[in-house]
C-alpha cells in the first residue's frame, strides 16, 4: 500500500496547523484505506500541552470506530512521533506507524530513544519512516524560518 496520498492528507493539516499558529504537525489514521481520524496540532489553540496531532488523530479514530483499541490501523504523521505520542501509539495498539521527517530533538522512534519498538512493552507496531519526508522537513523548516537541514537521520 502506499502511504503517499495519506501523508498528503497529514500535510494539509499541518499546514492548517501552521496558518492557526502551531506547529506544522498533522496526521490521520487509516484503516482498510479509509481515513478514520485526522488531526493537527492545537496546543496554542487550545492551550493544551497533549494537543499534539497524534493525540488528537488517535482520539478521533477511537471516537469514530467506538473503542480505543486501534488494532488494524495506521497512524500516518508528518513527523517523528515524541515520548508521548509514541506511548499512546503502543497504547492504542496501532498496527503500523508512518511517519515523514526525522525529529532530532525530541523524536522518540528511532531518534532520541525508540519507544515503539521497545522490547519490554506490550506491543510494537511496525515503522514505516521517511515518507515525504522532505516535504515534511521543509514546511518545517519554513515555519522556523531555517535554512536548509539534513532531511534526516538513518
Amino acid at each position: 500500500m502506499s502511504w503517499k496520498p495519506f501523508m498528503r492528507r497529514a500535510l494539509e493539516l499541518a499546514r492548517d496547523a501552521a496558518a492557526a499558529g502551531d506547529v506544522p504537525v498533522g496526521a490521520v489514521v487509516v484503516r482498510d484505506g479509509e481515513v478514520v481520524g485526522e488531526g493537527r496540532n492545537t496546543r496554542e489553540r487550545d492551550a493544551d500541552p497533549t494537543g499534539h496531532a497524534e493525540i488528537v488523530a488517535l482520539r478521533a479514530a477511537a471516537s469514530t470506530l467506538g473503542r480505543w483499541r486501534l488494532e488494524e490501523c495506521t497512524l500516518v504523521v508528518t513527523l517523528e512521533p515524541c515520548t508521548m505520542c509514541a506511548g499512546a501509539v503502543v497504547a492504542s495498539r496501532v498496527d503500523r506507524l508512518v511517519f515523514g521527517a526525522w525529529d532530532d530533538k525530541a523524536g522518540a522512534v528511532g531518534s532520541l530513544w525508540d519507544v515503539v519498538r521497545d522490547r519490554r512493552l506490550n506491543h510494537r507496531p511496525e515503522v514505516v519512516a521517511e515518507v515525504l519526508a522532505e516535504e515534511s522537513s521543509l514546511l518545517l523548516r519554513r515555519f522556523f524560518g531555517r535554512g536548509p537541514v539534513a532531511p534526516g537521520i538513518p
